[in-house]
């Protein structure tokens, strides 16, 4: 089971975001495991796995899965716009040795509760006996998923875990902290009171770039990491956030370009120096953590 700092790992990217980066993937593994995080999320939001192929998914989270040091989780992040992709990538997760499975709700479309509730399920099923979490993320997704659902999801697969819940304000949380599930929380603002009320964890797209301040948030309950957190949250999101984490990354010695998948953007020359400010505002030195 799932518990403590987990990363929304970025995927790596070259050729202008056209193709995956492999040999990338190691050393961002192995930059993340030294910052004290307890492992990954593969290909979430944070990792552009939406905008990925099938295939290109498959390989990215066998690439993660293979980089993992002993006792480093890997999740995979399988949620898709159909059924049947979200059902084959989370058979392959489970197939691939992946630690869990987290499926957000297809964006795009609205759907009733039986339709959220057969979706998650045939998700949960292929993966079994790999703990599932669903993810909640309503600004992504475009919609809340009823209580309802993980209430009859939870009757009807013995594999559902919990959830990663990325909604706020907290107020928008609280709803899915559902005793008995274990709740990692998305938005590193809240995180500290979500473990107040009885979070397991977080998964947080800024630990990409800062592991050691997202292992603090999480494993010391640190007041001071919480404010960096805070502060890192708003200035980061004023630039493109997917290509500001990957300078971030350069800048700190581990070899992750800075493409993006489309229509996804790279950084301007302002939005790449604004980014890469907050290094100096947190006090750490560009290759601290690295390998």
């Amino acid at each position: 089971m799932l518990r403590g700092a987990l990363a929304a790992s970025v995927t790596p990217l070259r050729d202008g975001g056209g193709s995956l980066d492999e040999d990338a993937f190691e050393p961002l593994v192995t930059f993340l495991a030294a910052g004290g995080l307890d492992g990954i999320l593969a290909c979430g939001t944070t990792g552009e796995g939406i905008l990925l192929s099938v295939e290109e998914r498959r390989r990215a989270a066998e690439l993660f899965l293979a980089a993992r040091p002993q006792g480093f989780a890997v999740a995979v992040h399988c949620g898709a716009l159909t059924t049947a992709d979200t059902v084959a990538l989370a058979l392959h997760a489970a197939e691939a040795g992946a630690d869990a499975v987290a499926v957000i709700g297809p964006p795009y479309f609205a759907f009733d509760e039986q339709s959220l509730l057969a979706h998650f399920r045939a998700a949960a099923e292929a993966c079994a006996p790999v703990p599932f979490y669903v993810y909640e993320f309503a600004a992504r997704s475009g919609y809340a998923i009823p209580i309802p659902v993980i209430e009859r999801l939870r009757e009807a697969v013995p594999n559902l875990a919990g959830l990663k819940v990325s909604d706020t304000p907290f107020e928008k949380v609280e709803p899915y902290l559902i005793d008995g599930l274990d709740v990692f929380i998305g938005l590193e603002p809240l995180v500290l009171q979500g473990l107040e009320r009885g979070a397991v964890g977080t998964v947080s797209g800024l630990a990409a770039a800062f592991p050691e301040v997202v292992s603090a948030l999480a494993h010391e309950r640190s007041p001071e990491a919480h404010r960096i957190m805070v502060m890192l949250r708003d200035r980061l999101d004023r630039v493109p956030f997917h290509a500001g984490l990957k300078a971030l990354l350069g800048a700190r010695g581990v070899p992750v370009r800075e493409d993006v998948r489309s229509p996804l953007r790279t950084l301007t020359v302002e939005e790449r120096s604004e980014a890469l400010d907050v290094l100096d505002a947190v006090s750490l030195s560009p290759r601290a953590a690295s390998p």
